[in-house]
């Protein structure tokens, strides 16, 4: 059998013999491959988990519909929040209140102002800030709300004793309207040794009014106080705004005149968790004379009182007990006589007297 013979007797040409032996070397285009270890590692992994097969390209699995529960949410916190709004409204608007920073202070007061001051957002006062709400909460604290002029000559005095007496004057509103011990009840001695004791109508109201307190004589015509088994101060701070002035008197005297308004944040004795604070209002106009000593019978350093009056709100009516009894809860509620009165409103004079026997104002703020 020659070369290129096959064993049936046929023949090749030279041409396949060729391209048979490049085949046979190279191997053949479409002959299978052997697959590589890490291949059939991978295949056996996959058989011993049969659960984990590949998902077909035409397979769809349809997500779970959402439940729309966003508006119930919604609702629900929206009928919450009214129910809040009728039970105690001025807690939640609180809640959206903007403190913001503290109210900047006023400039002292030199004259009588023009009109009211105006109106602030209604907000809750609190013990950390028991004047959030109310114009007082950019007025100054104590004596430095008392504005005291510059002192001159006056009658009999010169300007260094007018300048004493104005500081006295001062001393006295201090000592009965801002004394601690004072505003808890206690006597107001500092301020009693500034009063003429030779002044016989005022002495009269000194030696009664105390013991037994009546619309003549009441203690509160002149000195603020409160019982304290049932009113307690909040803080120690109290607000006032107010100036004095002075002119030439009678029988050449120095006669001041004092228009100060105090506002007094105070609790109920027994609040326990109560956080109610009511703002006790008073405004007081006092004339007071510095008398020549060789005209009036009077001992140095002390004044007779020429007139007093006073305007408050929020500090009881009813019969005279010696002491402001604010009402707190349903007693405020159902407070409802009495003259409007804005109590912030210095534009307007005074208009309580000693003898005056008018009702209580009812204050439009506080």
């Amino acid at each position: 059998m020659g070369a290129g013979t096959e064993p049936d007797g046929s023949s090749r040409s030279d041409e396949e013999w060729e391209r048979f032996l490049r085949e046979s070397v190279a191997g053949a285009a479409d002959a299978p491959k052997e697959p590589s270890a890490r291949a059939r590692d991978v295949a056996k992994r996959l058989r011993t988990e049969p659960d984990r097969g590949l998902e077909g390209w035409r397979s769809y699995t349809p997500a779970r519909p959402k439940r729309r529960t966003g508006w119930y949410v919604v609702g629900l916190l929206a009928s919450l929040v009214l129910l809040a709004v009728a039970l105690a409204p001025g807690q939640v608007v609180d809640l959206f209140a903007d403190d913001g920073p503290d109210s900047a202070p006023l400039a002292a007061e030199t004259a009588r102002p023009a009109q009211a001051p105006p109106a602030e957002a209604a907000q809750r006062p609190t013990k950390d800030k028991p004047f959030r709400g109310s114009p007082a909460a950019s007025w100054a604290s104590g004596a430095a709300g008392i504005t005291v002029p510059k002192a001159g000559a006056v009658g009999w005095m010169s300007a260094a004793e007018v300048e004493r007496a104005l500081a006295r004057s001062r001393d006295f509103l201090v000592a009965s309207g801002l004394d601690r011990g004072v505003l808890r009840g206690e006597r107001p001695e500092k301020a009693i040794a500034l009063i003429n004791p030779h002044q016989k109508d005022v002495q009269e109201l000194l030696k009664t009014a105390f013991r037994i307190p009546s619309e003549k004589n009441d203690p509160l015509l002149l000195f603020s106080r409160f019982q304290p088994s049932r009113t307690h101060l909040v803080g120690d701070v109290v607000k006032t705004r107010g100036r004095l002035t002075y002119r030439e008197g009678e029988r050449g005297a120095l006669q001041v005149t004092a228009d100060v308004t105090f506002v007094y944040p105070v609790t109920r004795a027994d609040a326990g968790g109560d956080d109610e604070i009511v703002r006790t209002i008073v405004r007081r106009e006092l004339v007071l004379s510095w008398d020549d000593p060789d005209k009036v019978i009077t001992e140095p350093g002390t004044f007779s009182i020429v007139s007093y009056k006073y305007d408050m709100t929020n500090g009881g009516c009813g019969a005279p007990t010696g002491y402001f009894t604010p009402p707190f809860g349903t007693d405020r509620r159902a407070e409802k006589t009495g003259t409007e009165v804005d109590p912030y409103d210095r534009s307007a004079p005074v208009g309580r007297g000693e003898s005056s026997g008018d009702e209580c104002g009812r204050a439009t703020r506080s």
